[in-house]
Parts: structure tokens; C-alpha cells; sequence
């Protein structure tokens, strides 16, 4: 959503108004998910999406008769029943949840807000914004603003010390990655989502499974690096898609190339010897993500050359060996398919689980005579 925020700050250094609504909340089966953004600004037109049909055309109604009378934030939710969803030709079967919030004017901490939120998209360190969703506190707004830094420094207020607190707590289990929550204490909710730099892919290793990785993650939105110590292995004309190619020994590499814990290392190396070297380098970094192409023994191999060299069992739990999701990948363009989406799950939370219908699900449908409407 970083060209919602772009657009705010140009709409505001205009010195006009707008209204940015977020996904802070859903459930069930729903077109979007919570960080969904849509800005509308003062003359109707708007940046973003929040899933497009009548629940966003609601949602862009509601925004602009909020800055016709000058209303406050608000929260919102929408069933997606079978009727509504019908109007759009949509199966949907979920709620989702919105904050509605109106920016009038200029204000020091939204213009600050803002700018620091935009310079973590562009390589800046991370920053966290909290906003009060829900509270049984009469004098608390819907909307207020908490913007938590890196260092735990902080702008604005939830309402009330105890839920700062909190929200700068939650922040560092987000910052990293960039992720979001829905956070429910004390009689009061808030939404808080961190805002960093596109994720960045480290390859060790310039054969052929790294050559079929790259224009995948890029595709993605990865900034990819690629580390090999041969040059024929690592140059642009072999890694067109690469943000930058290196030829460097794998520690010395891995070292330049990670630049924050929003880094994903894959490592595939010609030989065991080389695993063995840019696995320990990349464990002394902040990456997030660890992984090691090769079988079940290469792993355990590589592993207690590890524990040889002082390296704990908490650091080799992390590493993800063998590297992947089991696809029943063989070629290197289906396993690069396997690493990718192990990289995905890690990053969105996601399951590496089917998700085709249980069977009792699919049953209960088909007793009830309705199997006919899931297309």
C-alpha cells in the first residue's frame, strides 16, 4: 500500500482533504485481507483497493459524505452474505472490517505519520502505526494514532499509557517483516501494522535453481542479490532480474547483502564445503530466513558441522532444510516453485497447508443440495 501513502503526502502538502480506509479485520472468505488500503480523496477519485464491488463502492460513499460533514473516523463492518456478494458475481462468505479515517488538514503528526512511514517503504528503518479501532471509554476517539519506531520512540497516543505500552510491545514481533494485528485489551481495540522495505532474497549459489529463483521473486516484489564466487556464475547477463550481482567468497557476501531482517537467505552452493560456510555467515546475521537446498543427509551433515563450530540448537532450528514445500518438485523451475512458496508462507503467515474443502464441509454442502453454487 505504499502508493496509498505517496498520494496521501502529495494530498496533504496540497493542503487538501482526503480519507484513508483500511482492512483492519476479517473473517471467513473475503475478496481482501487486513492492510487493504483505499484513499479517497477531496475531488472523488482514489488510490488503492480494498477489494472493488459494492462493498467498496459503500466504502467510498460513506468516505466521501464523511468529508462533506465533517464527521470523525468510524468503524465499519460488512457481512458478505451470499446476496450481497451476488451483485458482484463474487462467492464470498466472510465479514470484513474497516476503519474509516478522515484527514483534514496538515497536522504535525500526520504529516510526520506519513513521511516516516513512506521512508521505511524506501529503505528508512521500520516504523509501526497503532490506531484505535473500538473502546468503552467515552472519551476516547475512533482513530487516534500511535506511530512506534524502531527504538521504541513514539508520536501521538492510543488514549491511554497502558495501551502505548502494549502497541510498542506487539511492535517488535512486526517490524521485521512488516506485518499486522488486531489487538483486543483492557475494553479497548487497536489495529497495528508495520511498514518496512520491499523484502530482499540473498541466492548463494548462481546455478541453476538460484537462475530459475530470481525472476520469481522479482515478480514478487523481492529485491534479489545474488552471491557466487565464480563470475560466470554471478553477472547480470546470467541474472537479468537481480537488483545486484556479486563474486565474493559466501561469507564475505552474505555479509554485504543482508541489509535488515526483511532478508531471505537461500543458500545453494556447489558443494557441502561452501553450504557449510554461508549457512554459518548467514546465521550471524539479522535474516529472517534461512534456507539450504539439498536432501535430508546434507542437512544433518551441514548441522553438526554447526554444532561443531559453537552453534546453538536454537540457531539450526531455524534453518529451513530441506529447503521447500513438498510439491513432488525435479526440474529446477519446480523447485524454485517449492522455495518461493515456503518463502510466501513464512513471510504472510500462511499455513503450507491445501486448501481444498474438508470433506465434511464438501458433504455437509452436498446433503443440503447447495454444491451446485460453489464454482
Amino acid at each position: 500500500m505504499e502508493s496509498v501513502y505517496k498520494a496521501a503526502k502529495k494530498e496533504l502538502n496540497s493542503e487538501k482533504q482526503m480519507v484513508i480506509t483500511t482492512v483492519v479485520k476479517t473473517s471467513g472468505s473475503t475478496p481482501q485481507k487486513s492492510g487493504a488500503r483505499l484513499l479517497v480523496k477531496s475531488d472523488g477519485s482514489a488510490i488503492g483497493t480494498l477489494g472493488g464491488g459494492c462493498v467498496e463502492g459503500d466504502i467510498w460513499f460513506a468516505s466521501s459524505e464523511i468529508l462533506k460533514q465533517g464527521l470523525p473516523a468510524e468503524m465499519r463492518s460488512y457481512e458478505l452474505n451470499e446476496d450481497l456478494a451476488a451483485k458482484d458475481g463474487l462467492v464470498c462468505g466472510g465479514t470484513m472490517y474497516f476503519l474509516i479515517d478522515p484527514i483534514r488538514e496538515k497536522t504535525s503528526n500526520a504529516e510526520t505519520i506519513i513521511g516516516e512511514i513512506i521512508q521505511a517503504y524506501d529503505g528508512g528503518k521500520p516504523v509501526a502505526l497503532a490506531q484505535l479501532i473500538k473502546s468503552n471509554k467515552k472519551y476516547d476517539k475512533i482513530g487516534e494514532s500511535l506511530l512506534i519506531r524502531e527504538n521504541g520512540s513514539i508520536i501521538g497516543s492510543l488514549g491511554s499509557n497502558s495501551l502505548n505500552s502494549d502497541a510498542i510491545s506487539k511492535s517488535r514481533n512486526l517490524l521485521a517483516l512488516g506485518k499486522n494485528e488486531y489487538v483486543k485489551k483492557d475494553g479497548r481495540e487497536y489495529y497495528i501494522e508495520a511498514y518496512t522495505t520491499q523484502p530482499n532474497l540473498v541466492l548463494a549459489g548462481g546455478g541453476h535453481i538460484s537462475n530459475a529463483i530470481a525472476p520469481i521473486a522479482k515478480t514478487l516484489g523481492f529485491k534479489v542479490f545474488v552471491i557466487d564466487d565464480r563470475q560466470e556464475f554471478s553477472n547480470s547477463e546470467r541474472f537479468p532480474d537481480a537488483d545486484k550481482t556479486l563474486v565474493a567468497d559466501y561469507p564475505e557476501g552474505i555479509k554485504k547483502l543482508v541489509p535488515n531482517a526483511n532478508t531471505f537467505v537461500v543458500v545453494a552452493t556447489r558443494g557441502h564445503r561452501h553450504d557449510d560456510d554461508a549457512i554459518a555467515a548467514a546465521l550471524e546475521t539479522d535474516a529472517s530466513y534461512i534456507g539450504l537446498v539439498g536432501s535430508k543427509r546434507k542437512a544433518i551433515l551441514i548441522f553438526e558441522q554447526l554444532i561443531s563450530k559453537g552453534f546453538t540448537e536454537k540457531q539450526i532450528k531455524e534453518i529451513r532444510s530441506p529447503i521447500g514445500i513438498n510439491i513432488g518438485a525435479r526440474t529446477p523451475e519446480e523447485i524454485a516453485i517449492s522455495i518461493v512458496s515456503e518463502i510466501l508462507s513464512f513471510r504472510l503467515g500462511g499455513t503450507e497447508s491445501s486448501m481444498k474443502l474438508e470433506e465434511k464441509i464438501l458433504h455437509k454442502a452436498m446433503n443440503k443440495g447447495k454444491l451446485s453454487r460453489i464454482k
